[in-house]
């Protein structure tokens, strides 16, 4: 049998699970299999409680998930901004790298002016569309609840969202722009991104890179997931949950 890596990282939205929805119990329960062969991180642009309301609620709802499978599992929101650790019963925050309120306040100016400059601002968006996170602020460009069959369709291309992306990152030259989901664009401080979650990772579970394994559908060079890839560590591409689950079922199989 093939010896597992000794962590296994996973982008959230589009690769464990649809864009702001729950686990399919398919890929819950190959999630819940892998938690029990070796340790897990999760890192993605969403904020700790979408984490929670995806990931975290379903599994305290499986009875076979003990205390020593949850603490193999590193949850590491906003782009790896932020970093939380099952402990005794409860999740604890590890670090939290905050934008200053000056920052979070030129990012949210930036973001909206060029969004109403390049005609890419919604008047009638599904929720809002700018949501300051502390450690990073993020533009969804039809709302926060948009459903995923317009946020396909929005920019199939990426076109748009790469346009937004350099003209924000031209006016916010100290901070770090880059896009993320299928319709967001994510603010945090320079060099703090999913590459910086990983090697976070090897300070605190004192695993080498070279003994993990990454998976995300945004891989390519203007993917919020690239930098993990540009890091050294050993990636598989996937182009949506269904894909997580088949390679993760042929992984656990040997």
């Amino acid at each position: 049998m093939t010896a597992l890596p000794r962590l296994v990282a996973f982008d959230l939205d589009d690769t464990l699970a649809p864009s702001k929805s729950a686990l399919d119990p398919r890929m819950l329960g190959v999630f819940t299999r892998l938690l029990h062969e070796t340790s897990v991180a999760v890192i993605s642009g969403g904020n700790f409680s979408q984490f929670e309301a995806q990931l975290v609620s379903q599994l305290d709802a499986i009875d076979e998930i003990d205390e020593e499978a949850l603490e193999r599992l590193h949850l590491l929101p906003t782009c790896g901004t932020r970093y939380e650790r099952r402990d005794q019963g409860r999740w604890v925050t590890v670090y939290q790298e905050q934008l200053t309120e000056d920052q979070r306040r030129e990012a949210l100016e930036a973001l909206r002016e060029e969004a109403e400059r390049l005609g890419l601002w919604e008047a009638e968006p599904w929720g809002d569309i700018l949501e300051d996170r502390g450690s990073q602020i993020t533009f969804s460009a039809l709302g926060q609840r948009a459903p995923l069959a317009a946020k396909h369709a929005w920019d199939p291309d990426g076109a748009k969202k790469h346009a937004l992306r350099a003209a924000v990152a031209a006016r916010l030259p100290e901070l770090e722009a880059r896009s993320g989901g299928s319709t967001s664009v994510d603010i945090t401080r320079r060099g703090i991104d999913k590459a910086y979650g990983m090697r976070k990772l090897v300070e605190y579970t004192g695993i080498a890179l070279d003994d993990m394994l990454f998976i995300g559908d945004r891989l390519d060079p203007e993917g919020n997931d690239y930098p993990v890839l540009a890091l050294g560590v050993r990636c598989h591409a996937v182009t949506g949950w269904e894909d997580t689950a088949t390679y993760l079922e042929d992984l656990l199989a040997g």
